[in-house]
């Protein structure tokens, strides 16, 4: 399957995991975190927020879907982040997450889509696609990380859309690219978290020189990175994506509204 336009869209990155674009009349949202910095106490450790979203919930005008790649950690889906699902229509999430959110909350497999009305007539199909948080099979890593997923946006003369979620596995970008590539745009997670405690240190989401890589498995014209950010478990920031992908000779990396932060 192809993209059906060249069009990029516009994405306006909020920090961390959080990122608002409108696709085909829609307002999507990713991974909501909108929570003052400070620390976050969860299993096997602490979490520590370093930095606020570049704007605050009310001044982002109307929401449509938010695009939840899981509502487990709070790097993803933090308290000020869920007091905003109850004003949003639709929540795309795990099957689990839906099951935890309820009420404006679904849960997506791998591969299931959903249609969604356009304004104006027509519809946006969104499939939730496998991703796995964290190094290895998924059979082993969800027990730890717990469920995730990625999003692909389609719709008639619009380009295709990929939100990978917090997904460390290129070989489900892989299968991701064999159904829905060349993407128009790649909302690429990164950031190259990593904790001792989990998987011997090793990654549990894309490092830059892999989602460069992700970026060429795509083909996409367009790679907007978010995840990299305003959390103290990133271990690689906004100086090491622009250099992997400099040094993978791609072009496609748009850093469109991302803020000016440390590493």
């Amino acid at each position: 399957m192809t993209s059906a336009t060249t069009e990029q869209i516009h994405v306006r990155v909020l920090g961390g995991p959080t990122a608002l674009f409108e696709y085909g009349g829609l307002r999507f949202l990713t991974d909501p975190t909108f929570d003052a910095p400070g620390d976050y106490q969860v299993p096997g450790g602490r979490l520590t927020k370093t930095a606020p979203s570049s704007a605050a919930p009310a001044g982002l005008g109307r929401i449509d879907v938010v695009l939840l790649s899981h509502d487990e950690h709070p790097d993803n889906l933090d308290n000020s982040g869920r007091a905003l699902l109850a004003d949003v229509p639709l929540t795309l999430t795990t099957p689990e997450g839906g099951q935890r959110l309820g009420n404006g909350a679904k849960g997506l497999a791998d591969w299931e889509s959903i249609e969604l009305d356009r304004p104006g007539g027509g519809t946006i199909t969104v499939t939730g696609v496998p991703a796995i948080h964290g190094p290895g099979a998924r059979e082993d890593v969800e027990p730890i990380t717990g469920q995730v997923v990625g999003f692909v946006l389609t719709g008639e003369s619009l380009p295709t859309v990929y939100v990978s979620g917090d997904n460390a596995s290129l070989d489900m970008v892989r299968q991701i690219a064999e159904r829905f590539g060349p993407v128009g745009t790649a909302i690429l997670f990164a950031g190259a978290p990593r904790f001792s405690v989990l998987f011997d240190g090793a990654l549990i989401v894309l490092d830059s020189v892999q989602a460069a890589e992700a970026a060429k498995i795509l083909g996409a014209r367009q790679v907007v990175p978010v995840h990299y950010d305003s959390w103290a478990h990133f271990t690689e920031g906004r100086d090491e994506l622009v250099a992997a992908f400099a040094e993978a000779g791609l072009d496609c990396l748009d850093l469109g509204d991302m803020r000016t932060l440390s590493s």
